[in-house]
Formats: C-alpha cells, sequence, structure tokens
C-alpha cells in the first residue's frame, strides 16, 4: 500500500498520483479529517498537517496497526464525502453512518488505551493541598 497520505488519499479518490489539479482540494481536506481526530485525542497533541505528497502515515500514527487502520479509512471517507459528495440520499447516508461507526471505534480505542481509574488511592493530605493552603483548615 502506498505510504503517503496524499498519495494514498488521491488513489482512493481514483486521482493519478501525478495529477496535481485537485492536490490543494484534497490536502485542505485531509487536515480536516486530522483536525478531527486530534478533537478525538488521536495523534500528535499539538496536531497534525501535511502539505504535500512525502508525509507519510506512520508519522501520524505507527504504534498502534488496527487504530492506523480505522484512522486510515476515516480520512479517506472524510475525504471522499468532503471532496466528491455522494449525489444519492441514500450512499450520503451510508458513508456517513459508516463515517460515525468509525468516529465511535477510535474514540473507544483511544478511551480503553488512556483511561484512568476515577477511583485513584487515597492521597496523603499534604499532597492534595495544591493551592498552599492549611490543612488544619485556618
Amino acid at each position: 500500500m502506498e505510504q503517503s497520505i496524499l498519495k494514498s488519499t488521491k488513489k482512493v479518490l481514483q486521482i493519478g498520483p501525478d495529477d496535481e489539479s485537485f492536490d490543494l482540494d484534497i490536502l485542505t481536506h485531509i487536515n480536516s479529517a486530522f483536525s478531527t481526530l486530534n478533537d478525538l485525542g488521536v495523534g500528535p497533541d499539538e496536531g497534525f498537517t501535511i502539505e504535500d505528497g512525502s508525509t507519510v502515515w506512520e508519522e501520524f500514527l505507527s504504534e498502534d496497526i488496527p487504530q492506523a487502520n480505522r484512522v486510515k479509512l476515516f480520512v479517506f471517507l472524510q475525504t471522499r464525502l468532503l471532496f466528491d459528495p455522494p449525489t444519492t440520499t441514500f450512499h450520503l447516508t451510508a458513508v456517513q453512518s459508516q463515517l460515525d461507526q468509525l468516529i465511535w471505534r477510535i474514540n473507544v480505542n483511544r478511551e480503553a488505551a488512556d483511561w484512568v481509574d476515577p477511583n485513584a488511592p487515597n492521597l496523603p493530605i499534604d499532597i492534595l493541598i495544591v493551592d498552599g493552603g492549611d490543612p488544619s483548615g485556618r
């Protein structure tokens, strides 16, 4: 599979790798998808954008292969929906439903990896004082 984010997305859109006439539009939609993924807590904390065909998928998410596959499909579908929307409401609904399901799966997977126990062990009182106050309450 093509490792370049732009080239693989163009392939899914059935645009030749050497045809650069739509690159700005496609890059804009890809970066929009990465922005949504950042809102979901996926990818680098500072966000992620691409500017050309040199950026590869591993630069975004390399260590989690199942999540990486979901992310790729999300970027492809989101870009297709924005770049070349379906002409029928049936097809549009099907694509949107698939995107919604991917968002849910990506989010659940991320939450499972980053889950924090809400019942953390009791800490000594002096550690709980953040504002420099007096533990006796004075």
